[in-house]
């Protein structure tokens, strides 16, 4: 009978598997700020592309690290971005305006973060498996 996996301790990641991590979180920024320029200058497809990119990068990054970290780590990463640019600046400039499609990218983005992050494979433990019937 072997341990569950809850009782086995937190291993640190991999130092591959942290710049990997890193590394979506920016691929996340970038796609954020791109998907930002590109839902307004041509909608509605534009709008249809950046959620297709953030949402392909969303759940691609799950997959290629085989686990919710992937995932998450490029959304962390579009979050913040698309935060950042949606506050104004002191000289009264901002970069999303009160229009539909900025609503839709934003709270489309939000939906499919937790859509992708939810649908990511989770990590599971090494070894043989511990189900009925093996």
């Amino acid at each position: 009978m072997s341990s569950s996996m809850l009782a086995q301790p937190l291993r640190r990641p991999s130092l591959g598997r942290m710049a990997a991590l890193l590394g979506l979180a920016l691929l996340g920024a970038v796609v954020g700020v791109a998907g930002a320029l590109v839902q307004a200058a041509w909608f509605p497809l534009g709008l249809l592309l950046a959620l297709a990119g953030a949402g392909g990068l969303f759940l691609g990054g799950g997959y290629a690290l085989r686990g919710r970290s992937g995932a998450v780590a490029p959304v962390l990463g579009w979050v913040v971005a698309v935060i950042l640019l949606t506050a104004s600046r002191p000289e009264g400039d901002f970069l999303f305006g009160a229009g539909g499609g900025s609503y839709v990218f934003l709270l489309g983005g939000m939906a499919l973060a937790v859509i992708c992050a939810t649908l990511a494979p989770g990590r599971q433990p090494d070894g043989d498996a511990d189900r009925l019937g093996k």
